[in-house]
């Protein structure tokens, strides 16, 4: 079965190691294969990966992009025992990036990791209100 993407005017979305922008016009693409796909509001560019959850998404971004994400690893699971260092509480969210990873499920890891981010937004506005 295929996959429907409909996309807005001047939408970009990544298929595969591609980034594709859509003209002026909605349109609606369905896709067939394997091949990892990123709408462009869950894409997280490097520059913006500025906290360390952001950053644990962005290296779930490239695990899911890369033919073999082994070489994103080490750096992830580092990160991992950063986060969880600074802030336990982050430990469930985290086991259910881990899980979807470990399934091989990226794009849900994704998801999971999307979850994460927004604890850890709580987490920061409650520092700055202390």
């Amino acid at each position: 079965m295929a996959l429907k993407v409909e996309l807005k005017p001047g939408e970009r979305f990544i298929l595969g190691d591609s980034v594709i922008t859509n003209d002026d016009q909605r349109t609606r693409l369905f896709i067939e294969g394997e091949t990892p796909i990123l709408r462009e509001k869950d894409i997280l560019r490097a520059a913006d990966a500025d906290t360390p959850c952001k950053r644990l998404y962005l290296l779930v971004q490239m695990m899911y992009l890369a033919p073999d994400p082994r070489p994103h690893h080490d750096l992830y699971f580092q990160i991992v025992k950063d986060v969880i260092d600074a802030a336990p509480s982050t430990a469930p969210f985290i086991d259910a990036v881990n899980s979807k990873i470990l399934t091989g499920e990226m794009y849900k890891a994704l998801k999971e990791a999307r979850k994460l981010i927004e604890y850890e937004r709580g987490l920061l506005e409650n520092v700055k209100t202390s």
